[in-house]
């Protein structure tokens, strides 16, 4: 069974990773999903197509006020 989520935005951890950010709508939880690992990135934790706990990933985030750097419309 899979869940309902809105796509809120990507960001670009400081280790070069791109992660996408998500709301679980049924739940309002947000998930934090590895897209793409960064080419220098030597974090184990970081695989792509695997989720990162959201509290964690919003410190490392380099990009605008905020933390995201492309809104989904």
């Amino acid at each position: 069974m899979s869940n309902v989520v809105r796509i809120l935005g990507f960001d670009t951890m400081s280790c070069g990773c791109v992660v996408g950010r998500y709301r679980d709508v049924a739940s309002t939880r947000e998930v934090v999903y590895v897209e793409e690992k960064g080419a220098a990135c030597d974090q184990h934790g970081h695989r792509r197509n695997h989720t990162l706990q959201a509290a964690r990933a919003r410190g490392r985030v380099v990009g605008l006020s905020g933390g995201l750097t492309a809104r989904a419309s």
